[in-house]
């Protein structure tokens, strides 16, 4: 965590990924307006919040201002992808559509990192934030797995196709399970949130809608556990 307005400017201009920042609702001034300037120059999420939440955070001299720094570096898809190939892998992307309960994501996380996923793509908005949690429940992986958050999935889709990977989309709208698509293709998976499921822009540009076979009365599974049976099978075809 890091507080007070220059002590946060500081750490922007130094490159630190910022995972959440939370402003006091009506600051004003010089440098402040240089805050929201860096904020809009590298696209840094911010909630205007009463003092009162501020205050419950921590009771030193914030100044309106407190941030808190991401435990991990985040990478760029676009980095990633050309190296997979290079060192002749066969590339398995985990694509996650607006998770945002952290031990799921954090689950997810030590699942993709022993399913040997070669890494995880979130939102800059809509997603679970890296936070102590989510490394404990990830039981270290979020250490391991490269983690590439984006301002717009669909773009990462596209440059996902264009680079010769296919898209799978988890998701109940359709009468294929997951046996039918072929995992050793190079696969990018598409998870969704338990509440909304997948995105209609992002399933539209899907290669491969599946879904998991469910044989009792309750209709879904924890996205979390989705997500281990879809890349287990990915990895049953890998090594098949």
């Amino acid at each position: 965590m890091v507080f007070g307005i220059r002590a946060v400017i500081e750490a922007i201009g130094s490159g630190k990924d910022i995972e959440s920042l939370f402003l006091q609702k009506g600051l004003s001034g010089g440098l402040i307006s240089e805050l929201k300037t860096l904020l809009r120059q590298f696209d840094i999420p911010s909630q205007q919040v009463p003092i009162e939440k501020l205050n419950r955070i921590t009771t030193k001299n914030h100044q309106g201002v407190i941030a808190f720094i991401s435990p991990i570096t985040y990478q760029k898809i676009e980095d990633l992808v050309p190296q997979i190939f290079e060192k002749g892998e066969v590339p398995l992307i985990l694509m996650l559509d607006g998770v945002t309960d952290v031990r799921n994501f954090g689950a997810i996380a030590r699942t993709a990192e022993c399913c040997g996923a070669h890494a995880i793509v979130v939102p800059k908005k809509g997603s679970a934030q890296i936070n102590p949690d989510a490394i404990k429940t990830s039981a270290g992986a979020l250490h391991k797995i490269p983690v590439c958050r984006h301002d717009n999935l669909l773009m990462v889709l596209r440059f996902l196709k264009d680079s010769g990977i296919q898209i799978v989309a988890c998701t109940e709208k359709t009468e294929d399970f997951i046996y039918k698509p072929d995992f050793t293709l190079p696969t990018a998976i598409i998870m969704g949130a338990e509440d909304e499921g997948i995105s209609f822009e992002l399933m539209r540009n899907a290669d491969h809608l599946t879904k998991i076979p469910m044989v009792g009365t309750i209709e879904s599974l924890n996205v979390s556990v989705s997500a281990g049976v879809i890349l287990y099978e990915a990895v049953r075809q890998r090594l098949g």
